[in-house]
């Protein structure tokens, strides 16, 4: 795979090293099988390089660009998922959690036909009526989405 076209799919799959450069493991700079642009390679060589070696966590994590809290991380997620918990995961909320069927039928009630939405008094309301804190932007997306089906 050539290098630039590697580096690309690495960036899409948010195990890209934004620091390669700080990587001073000297196999990484001496050999072409060990890229320090792929995180998950570094962090698994790093938990190895403890592991089997018996290095420092602190100055294993130093050699490999990372930090302490880094390390103990990735060696967490290996614990519990092995290789796969070195993959990055996507942060935050993975769907409009609080724009249930309940709180939409609510919004949809409260919102005039043909009347320009009110995303900001309808938020007023939810958190008035049903104690939940909901920004008016994903109050727009929500209703958006629900038109395109």
């Amino acid at each position: 795979m050539p290098n630039e076209t590697k580096r690309e799919r690495l960036r899409e799959l948010g195990a890209l090293n934004a620091r390669p450069e700080a990587v001073r493991a000297p196999w990484f700079r001496e050999s072409t099988f060990f890229d320090p642009l792929d995180l998950v390679q570094v962090k698994y060589e790093m938990l190895r390089h403890v592991q089997e070696d018996g290095v420092n966590k602190a100055d294993a994590a130093a050699l490999f660009g990372l930090s302490r809290p880094t390390y103990y991380q990735a060696e967490a997620a290996f614990e519990r998922d092995g290789i796969a918990g070195l993959l990055p995961r996507t942060r935050g909320p993975k769907s409009a959690h609080k724009l249930t069927d309940e709180v939409m039928q609510l919004i949809e009630q409260n919102q005039h036909a043909g009347a320009p939405l009110q995303a900001r008094s309808l938020a007023e309301l939810l958190h008035s009526t049903l104690g939940i804190s909901v920004h008016p932007r994903s109050i727009e997306r929500a209703i958006a989405r629900k038109k395109k089906r």
